[in-house]
């Protein structure tokens, strides 16, 4: 009987390899590719690795990692499925946002909100491509650049489109500096690209009374144009109240690095865990990816047209370039407009207008998706 139950035992071993589906190897050798961009190509590493390992121990059969009892599928509803995650880094990034160049320029604030319309042009290619509604938003958002929006607004109400939706931000979000160049020489004439405005003061630097009322201001407007987004819009305002105000430091550092670590780590292997191959390799993958590329792209060309049109109205002062920096990835877009502008003249420092119009970016990106949920649920989409 003994050696009958060993012999059992064994048969066991190498069960995996048994009912190994030929997506899963496609996917472990995808969770490898996050993890070599990641670890040896500095590529959003906080999130590409453990997204990369998740993805890896997912696919792997009769695991059942992602199963009813499952370690992957506790951590998956613990701060996924109810969005919690997503909500704590919002105030870890809250807490390392400064507002100040925004407030020193205020009319740069419409650069961040001209750099959200790509979202909304590409919900409209997603309707058009028979999407739902709500899959299209998910899809539509990674176009913010911001990749907890895009986590959050996608768990919240299209959950099966997590992985895809999650990889394609992280992606682009690293790759902002080689998408965006092309686009913005596309769409200036040389003599746009050389207005220096390094003499051009940002503003009056703003007051510790103006930096904290401006959190509290934010939240109370904008929650109430769309309250469907306060969580979205709360958490990033209350990580930059609690710097801003300098009373609740252990808290605020708190925020950025402790808790937003440990988020950070759970959200990644949870993101990873929802790429079962059986499930993530089909044709609306490939399309999610493309119509994410395609909202980027949309976002800096109406960015840059904005700025276009902003340089005329204040009679060729502004360089249009700063437009581009009016997306969410902050602080990368910023210095991708500074290194432009640097190379038609390496006397001008676009930097700090590139920032206010970065910083607006963030709470345009936070903004638009607020207003999505709130029409969506004026419209009975979503309750």
């Amino acid at each position: 009987m003994m050696l009958e139950a060993i012999v059992k035992g064994l048969s066991g071993l190498g069960a995996g390899f048994m009912h190994l589906h030929w997506s899963n190897p496609v996917m472990i050798a995808l969770g490898c590719l996050l993890l070599y961009l990641g670890i040896k190509k500095d590529v959003e590493p906080l999130l590409l690795v453990p997204i990369g390992f998740g993805a890896i121990l997912v696919n792997i059969p009769i695991a059942e990692l992602m199963g009813e009892e499952g370690f992957l599928r506790t951590i998956y509803n613990m701060g996924v499925s109810n969005e919690l995650f997503p909500l704590l880094i919002f105030i870890g990034i809250g807490a390392m946002t400064d507002f100040g160049p925004l407030l020193e320029n205020p009319k740069i604030f419409l650069l961040g909100a001209a750099g959200q319309f790509g979202i909304f042009l590409t919900i409209g290619v997603a309707l058009m491509f028979g999407f739902s509604k709500l899959d299209a938003v998910a899809i539509g958002v990674i176009g913010a650049c911001d990749g907890p929006t895009a986590i959050y607004v996608t768990s919240k109400f299209a959950p099966h489109l997590l992985g895809a939706v999650s990889v394609a931000a992280y992606s682009y979000m690293s790759l902002v500096p080689v998408i965006q160049p092309p686009i913005m020489r596309l769409l200036t004439t040389e003599k746009e690209r050389r207005i220096n405005m390094s003499k051009i003061t940002v503003g009056r630097p703003a007051s510790k009374s103006a930096r904290i009322a401006f959190p509290i201001v934010v939240t109370i407007v904008g929650g109430m144009i769309a309250p469907q987004g306060l969580p979205l819009l709360g958490t990033i305002m209350l990580g930059n109240l609690m710097k801003e105000s300098g009373a609740v430091q252990r808290l605020s550092k708190a925020s950025e690095n402790e808790i937003a670590n440990v988020v950070t780590l759970l959200l990644g292997i949870s993101i990873g865990a929802t790429m079962d191959g059986r499930f993530f390799l089909k044709g609306e993958t490939i399309l999610i990816l493309g119509f994410g590329f395609l909202a980027i792209c949309m976002d800096t060309v109406c960015g840059v047209l904005f700025g276009k049109l902003m340089n005329v109205l204040t009679g060729g002062k502004i360089n249009p370039l700063i437009g581009a920096a009016g997306i969410s990835a902050y602080p990368m877009a910023a210095r991708v407009v500074q290194r432009e502008g640097r190379k038609y003249d390496d006397q001008n420092f676009l930097l700090m207008h590139a920032v206010g119009a970065n910083t607006g970016g963030q709470v345009g990106s936070v903004m638009a998706a607020a207003i999505m949920l709130s029409v969506l649920h004026g419209m009975g989409i979503i309750g």
